[in-house]
């Protein structure tokens, strides 16, 4: 079974999705271009929300276990104000990077904080943490990239990583699910697929074996299968990109269903 990313790892793609982030935003022809992905946001908005965000997370990880995220973080994220020049702004931005990055590498990967999935898969701990950001800053990059009129895939490490992280932190849940029992199988172009089953206990998702020629796949045992490449998966599951873009078999209507689910615990 692969294994999922590394603390190290983690941290270095963290880096290196914002490093491009910056570029995207140090070439954009104005800091007010609208982001198609994110209605009604700038790039200006986009930078701040990236930033806003590293800061906050950086603030949560490093007051360690909590039942709530410090109140100072929040009130600080409330008031934020950014510089609103280009140059300063992309400073300002590398440094509430390097900030979130410090107070992870402090912290390490088990030490306990307050996030806001207590009922998923994913664990609440800076490490837990830092597979989200590094998800949060690739898609982010991605929206920064559409505004300047020139997406790019999301690295395949990054992506075959995100497509579960997304699964185990956002979809799943102990919350009923209000319809008849189902599973959503989500297949890699890269080899790695994922099942996403859904009944009265909740959501909760597995690495299951892709399907071979050989062995095909049992199309009874998911309601619908997506397939992409891990970049197109993980854009489909952030909204980013449409059903139609990949290749679904069985009943695409479930995935409307899914898509509309709003759990009533997380």
């Amino acid at each position: 079974m692969e294994k999922n990313l590394e603390f190290p790892d983690l941290l270095r793609l963290i880096d290196e999705r914002s490093t491009a982030f910056r570029a995207v935003v140090a070439a954009a022809p104005g800091l007010d271009a609208q982001v198609p992905t994110c209605p009604g946001w700038t790039l200006f908005d986009l930078v701040k929300h990236l930033g806003g965000g590293d800061r906050f997370w950086a603030a949560i990880v490093g007051a360690g276990s909590a039942d709530a995220p410090p109140a100072e973080a929040v009130a600080a994220r409330a008031a934020l104000e950014v510089p609103q020049e280009r140059e300063a702004l992309l400073a300002w931005l590398d440094a509430s990077t390097q900030l979130l990055l410090g107070a992870l590498r402090a912290a390490g990967p088990e030490s306990g904080c307050w996030t806001w999935w207590p009922a998923s898969q994913s664990p609440q701990t800076a490490d837990g943490v830092a597979r989200h950001r590094v998800q949060e800053t690739a898609v982010h990059t991605y929206d920064a990239q559409l505004a300047a009129g020139a997406p790019q895939p999301l690295p395949v490490e990054l992506a075959l990583d995100g497509v579960e992280e997304f699964l185990f932190t956002v979809c799943a849940t102990p919350s009923a699910w209000p319809h008849k029992p189902t599973a959503f199988d989500f297949h890699s172009a890269e080899g790695r697929s994922w099942r996403l089953t859904v009944d009265g206990d909740g959501a909760r998702s597995t690495l299951i074996p892709a399907p071979t020629a050989a062995t095909g796949e049992d199309s009874d045992a998911a309601g619908a299968s997506v397939h992409g490449t891990a970049s197109e998966l993980v854009l489909y599951l952030y909204d980013r990109i449409q059903a139609d873009s990949l290749h679904v078999d069985g009943d695409a209507g479930l995935l409307d269903l899914l898509r509309a689910w709003e759990p009533e615990e997380k």
